[in-house]
């Protein structure tokens, strides 16, 4: 009997590159979207669209949703999921504009909300990888806890933020090169997310529980251990959104974040993220988070009713899934 190699898998080829090629192709698809959105918008409406304020905006708004899905992509591929992110934003944005932490000023600000997000992450990822938990589970208890722990902070009041040095952060002086300093942190998240996935040993083994978390095991990667420090890194980066919240909205209240679970799991999905976990990518993740954010800047300047909006990413979303199956049966 005669073995032969798989049409689809020919001999001397290199996987990584098969899987990078396909990753080129996806980013290069999602680019062609975000290219179409944009010409919608400069063609619907050219004068408010296409204004450097807009553009701007989008960026500015982007920024906040797009580091916490720096963080869920890499929970995603680790083959988990993280639900309590925008309640964990919440959490981190009222807990760091209370009177009390607002003394101690933007430093103050700055620590709580990143030591909030820190803790909820190791409480997930403490549940997750050591308690057995399953994560969707997990991360729900995570979600409605505090949710209402930041209800019960604000009194379901608004905590108006009174330090110059934070706001100041927001105002156009403080652009650089007409870039908004939440942008700058946003590029910075992406470029340290990027190497930490594709540079480093952690990022192999992130991969490689995603892929399969028994095989890792015997190859002597402690995935528990790799599991707590990702959801660690989910709270650190739900920390820092939470920050740059605060930043953009001058204030903290218990609906901040509302829905963000589910933004940057859409994100990371139609930027090649696999649901199912063992392939990341911070580019494609980026690239979704500017295809979303685009599309509903175009839905507001248009007067667009946000339930058509919320129909378009639904079947972006679906696109997508399928689009992951089909490459998956192929590749």
């Amino acid at each position: 009997m005669t073995l032969t190699t798989p049409a689809k898998a020919p001999a001397g080829e290199d996987p990584r590159r098969a899987l990078g090629l396909r990753a080129d192709v996806r980013n290069l698809s999602l680019l062609g979207v975000l290219a179409v959105l944009v010409l919608v918008g400069g063609l619907t409406r050219p004068a408010e669209f296409l204004a450097t304020s807009n553009l701007q905006l989008v960026l500015t708004q982007a920024s906040v949703i797009g580091v916490v899905t720096v963080g869920m992509t890499f929970v995603i591929t680790s083959g988990g999921i993280d639900l309590s992110v925008g309640a964990i934003v919440a959490l981190a944005s009222v807990w760091a504009t209370t009177l009390a932490t607002q003394e101690f000023g933007f430093a103050g600000i700055l620590f709580t909300a990143v030591a909030v997000g820190l803790g909820c992450g190791l409480v997930n990822g403490v549940l997750v990888a050591y308690g057995g938990m399953v994560p969707f589970i997990a991360t729900l208890a995570m979600l409605a806890s505090a949710r209402g722990l930041a209800l019960q902070i604000t009194d379901g009041r608004t905590q108006i933020v009174t330090v110059p040095s934070v706001l100041d952060l927001g105002v156009p002086d403080a652009y650089v090169l007409g870039i908004p300093p939440l942008v700058l942190v946003f590029a910075a998240v992406t470029a340290a997310g990027w190497l930490l996935l594709n540079r480093t040993t952690f990022g192999r083994r992130t991969i490689a529980v995603g892929g399969n978390p028994e095989a890792a095991r015997l190859a002597g990667i402690d995935v528990r251990r790799q599991r707590l420090f990702l959801y660690l890194l989910s709270g650190l980066c739900c920390g820092i959104a939470a920050f740059l919240l605060v930043v953009l909205a001058g204030s903290g209240q218990n609906t901040n974040g509302n829905l963000y679970e589910l933004d940057a799991i859409a994100a990371a999905i139609i930027g090649g993220t696999l649901l199912s976990g063992g392939r990341g990518t911070i580019v494609g993740s980026v690239l979704g988070v500017l295809v979303f954010t685009t599309i509903t800047n175009i839905f507001a300047l248009n007067n667009l009713q946000s339930d058509v909006q919320q129909i378009a990413k639904g079947a972006i979303i679906v696109a997508a899934v399928l689009v992951q199956r089909r490459t998956a049966r192929d590749g």
